[in-house]
């Protein structure tokens, strides 16, 4: 007699009710965990809404959409906005894997999909650390419907939606132009692309999407990003070899992402093959060849791309980032499971789920209140950013009798104070200037600013580089900041400074 789980009973009757039941509990957990745990947001987040402060339209950071999304966010909801925006921008994606998974293979195999992506997002989607690939993910799951509509469906008026969502994808990530070749290329050499292709409206779309490409690759060049690299890494004797290894290294990486879908792989194949029950065997109609073709080539060759321009251009990572890389890989694996499979240890099976699920949003406050005690050291999510934005911000309002505009010094600890500061000041990026235009040596004349850098004693004195671009600040006596967990850590000191603005009423006395 068969003991069928109630996620399956689920899968077999309401796959969709699975879908947003699975979708939203994640979108929920990772909206709360952060918002309820992390006293400052991720580095990563903060140096984002300190440059999309500014609606910059030109920089160093490449395209400016996901720093524009964030800042718009903030400004709306506070950080509730920016966690949220993240997990909408997840709940997008596997909407599309969902969508065209349906078209595919059908509603319940589309949600098995999804539900499979827990495994993945776990790794390689660090989801409240919103920024651009996590936006570009999103994007791309909404091109790759698009294309499926225009090309395998025949729908011509989808090629239309899919220039609107190429525009967006330039704007938000750099590696657009990689993933906008893997359709390119999927269009020349399939007979569906070819066909689909002699039509008007992919051409009219290519036209108008021109210009956006020309102002991507003005970001991109303005980033530092170009041709140079690359050619001088083609071309260095030697390289070859090394190359090879740091591509091999990055492909490893993106399979090592992918541990916890191996991990449900593994359990529903049957393994450890103890006494296993009989499972029902789960059917779908045969999936056609031009469909299949599709799924492989875009779980497959945008990573390839990705990670080989990763290497001549002597990047770490991916370009772009993995979040947009991994998208279809849970439904490719449906699809490689054959017609009909069979689900074993289906009970184990859903806690494991769960526990990929569950398991990592607990694990960050038992982290967050353990390693101070265990280790004597702090994530940077555990720094009281609001406690020193307002005491930066009051301190120079007394002073001054102006409001804070301008925050320097340690670029963390700047971008922190930036952020929680009631009047939101611009970070200047002393070190390297031209990261942060929006700020020149006669606004900080004009406006005024704070210093700011950590300390491990009560020793005033800025460090040599701060002193070295202010060398006219006065230090203040540091400050030191109640940490959430103290643990065995030291008191956190904060060194400050004030640079008063030339023309600053009489200050009253701080404190």
């Amino acid at each position: 007699m068969f003991h069928v789980p109630l996620y399956i009973e689920g899968l077999r009757s309401r796959p969709l009710l699975v879908f947003w039941l699975a979708t939203l509990a994640q979108a929920l957990l990772w909206t709360l965990v952060p918002l309820l745990f992390y006293a400052a947001p991720p580095a990563e987040l903060a140096r984002l809404l300190a440059i999309g402060h500014e609606f910059p339209v030109q920089g160093d950071f490449g395209p400016p959409l996901a720093y524009w999304l964030a800042e718009i966010a903030f400004r709306a909801a506070g950080l509730f906005g920016v966690y949220a925006l993240a997990q909408i921008c997840v709940i997008v994606t596997y909407w599309c894997v969902f969508a065209i998974g349906r078209a595919i293979v059908g509603a319940m195999h589309a949600a098995i999909a999804v539900l499979l992506m827990v495994g993945i997002s776990v790794f390689a989607v660090p989801t409240p650390n919103f920024g651009p690939p996590i936006l570009a993910m999103a994007v791309w799951a909404f091109m790759l419907v698009f294309f499926w509509r225009a090309v395998g469906e025949g729908r011509r008026y989808y090629w239309y939606a899919l220039g609107v969502a190429a525009a967006l994808l330039l704007m938000t990530t750099s590696g657009a132009l990689i993933l906008i070749a893997a359709l390119v290329l999927f269009t020349a050499l399939s007979a569906r692309g070819r066909a689909a292709a002699g039509a008007a409206e992919p051409w009219i779309v290519a036209a108008a999407v021109i210009g956006v490409v020309c102002l991507h690759v003005f970001w991109l060049a303005r980033a530092g990003a170009g041709l140079t690299p690359v050619l001088e890494r083609l071309r260095l004797a030697g390289m070859a070899g090394a190359n090879t290894v740091t591509w091999l290294h990055l492909l490893a990486g993106l399979l090592v992402v992918h541990a916890g879908l191996a991990v449900l792989v593994v359990l529903a194949s049957g393994w450890p093959r103890t006494r296993l029950a009989p499972a029902p065997a789960i059917a779908r109609a045969p999936v056609p060849a031009p469909a299949m073709t599709f799924v492989k080539a875009f779980a497959l060759v945008p990573a390839l791309l990705a990670t080989t321009v990763a290497v001549l251009a002597g990047d770490q990572l991916p370009i772009g980032g993995a979040a947009p890389l991994l998208v279809l890989s849970g439904l490719a694996v449906v699809i490689a499971a054959g017609d009909t499979f069979e689900l074993h240890h289906q009970r184990i099976l859903g806690y494991a789920w769960a526990g990929l699920l569950i398991a990592p949003a607990i694990f960050i406050p038992v982290v967050i209140g353990a390693l101070p005690w265990v280790t004597g050291t702090e994530l940077k999510i555990a720094l009281p950013a609001t406690a020193m934005g307002r005491f930066f911000a009051d301190n120079f309002a007394r002073r001054t009798g102006r409001p804070l505009a301008v925050v320097s010094g340690d670029e963390h600890i700047a971008e922190l104070v930036a952020l929680a500061a009631p009047s939101r000041p611009s970070v200047y990026f002393a070190a390297e200037p031209e990261h942060s235009p929006w700020v020149t040596a006669q606004d900080i004349r004009e406006k005024g600013a704070v210093i700011v850098w950590p300390v491990l004693d009560t020793d005033p004195a800025p460090p040599p580089d701060i002193k070295a671009h202010f060398p006219d600040l006065v230090p203040e006596v540091p400050h030191t900041f109640a940490r959430p967990v103290r643990g065995r850590l030291a008191p956190l000191l904060i060194g400050w400074g004030v640079i008063r603005p030339a023309s600053a009423p009489a200050a009253t006395s701080p404190r």
